[in-house]
């Protein structure tokens, strides 16, 4: 498959056969620890943005026995070798926007009135040279709890930290600040837990779109293990080769081979979709722009090939389905939200008056009307009318079947 191209195919194709991990899993961890790594000297321009090569990325399990977690102790031996000093990036726990901040802070200087009135300017803190962070979070589902607390944080800096790395809140008791900050972030959560605790407003607010949603399987059962990959050390000088490359990288830039391509699939890539799966694909565009430098410069090469951008692609349309399969009811309507659901207990129909009777009656004609009309809009429920011997009754049905918006293929076959 085109997504596993060059160097990180080899890595996969290493690790894949001795581990439960779904290859998709493997994958994605390698590509954004390799981000991580190289920091944010090599970069994307678009208009006066930088892109530099950070990725936030979840793993979605169906359950607790995905094995979300085992695709990332072999990405970690590789790097760790390369550079001994990033492994001391790499922190866990997602808790507020204050705690990601200290984690990359500046240097935190004061003034202090000497004796004799004078104003001397003091270092505090000397701050974190190296803004290179990895926060791995196995738990993140008490990162989206934390979020919904009020005064928390936390969704708005790691909004920042995936545009510019510049990082501060403006309050009296948060004296940290971060310039250049380059956070990686890679979560794991159940997919029962995602749709519990992700609010309408980390959907709506772009929270969302930052990430790459990863369905994740359990590959194979491997009761008594099997021995480390004696390939990935033939491999690690690859890629330390492909990091020192990258880290004096500065500017990415399209091929002129690749332009038509590009050209081709930007306006659907750039064309905003309507609820909740819109939402969180908001970002299309700049993610395959970011995936297709990360597979350039695994290459050694600051032009993004067409290989380069068809890899990205197949990346980014897996992740797609993902969105798709794990917010495929979701309309960005809670109100629309429960009526579809009620509608399939209903699969003759319902009439207006039983959706009002069904909310106790709680909710306005307005606001069953603009539910509806969403619904509508989506293609998941149709109006028919009834003839009576007075005014016509409304009757409402859904158009869909639970499973019919989930792609078959739930995987990017692996390449032999």
């Amino acid at each position: 498959n085109d997504a596993y191209i060059g160097l990180v195919g080899e890595v996969v194709r290493a690790i894949e056969p001795n581990s439960e991990a779904d290859p998709i899993a493997i994958l994605l961890n390698f590509l954004t620890a390799f981000g991580s790594v190289i920091g944010q000297s090599a970069h994307f321009t678009v208009e006066a943005d930088k892109h530099p090569m950070r990725i936030f990325g979840v793993l979605v399990g169906e359950t607790s026995k995905g094995r979300k977690g085992v695709s990332w102790g072999y990405i970690k031996r590789i790097f760790e070798q390369i550079d001994d000093k990033w492994v001391g990036k790499i922190q866990t726990g997602l808790s507020s926007g204050e705690g990601l901040i200290w984690a990359v802070r500046d240097e935190i200087r004061k003034t202090k009135q000497n004796k004799d009135g004078s104003i001397e300017d003091i270092l505090d803190d000397e701050g974190v040279k190296d803004k290179r962070l990895l926060v791995f979070e196995d738990e993140f589902s008490s990162a989206l709890r934390r979020m919904r607390q009020e005064s928390n944080t936390l969704s708005a800096i790691i909004r920042r930290s995936w545009d510019t790395g510049d990082l501060q809140i403006l309050t009296k008791n948060s004296p940290a600040k971060s310039t250049g900050a380059h956070i990686s972030i890679i979560c794991h959560i159940t997919k029962l837990e995602l749709l519990h605790y992700f609010s309408d407003t980390e959907a709506g607010n772009g929270f969302g779109n930052r990430f790459l949603w990863v369905m994740v399987k359990r590959s194979k059962s491997l009761p008594f293990g099997r021995s480390k990959s004696l390939y990935l050390e033939e491999m690690i000088e690859k890629v330390k080769k492909a990091v020192d490359y990258a880290t004096i990288t500065e500017e990415v830039a399209w091929a002129e081979e690749t332009k038509p391509l590009w050209e081709k699939v930007y306006p659907e890539l750039s064309e905003g979709k309507p609820g909740v799966v819109g939402s969180v694909l908001g970002r299309s565009e700049a993610y395959v722009t970011r995936l297709a430098c990360i597979y350039a410069l695994l290459d050694r090469e600051d032009l993004i090939q067409l290989r380069h951008l068809k890899a990205a692609l197949a990346l980014w349309e897996y992740c797609e389905r993902s969105v798709k399969y794990i917010f495929h009811n979701a309309s960005g309507n809670p109100l629309a939200d429960d009526i579809y659901h009620l509608l399939f207990k209903k699969p003759d129909g319902i009439t207006r008056k039983q959706i009002s009777d069904h909310f106790s009656r709680h909710k306005t004609s307005e606001e069953i009307s603009e539910a509806l009309s969403t619904l509508e809009l989506f293609g998941r429920a149709n109006k028919f009318t009834k003839p009576t011997n007075g005014r016509p009754i409304e009757i409402w049905k859904t158009t869909l079947s639970e499973n019919s918006e989930i792609s078959e293929e739930s995987e990017i076959p692996m390449e032999d």
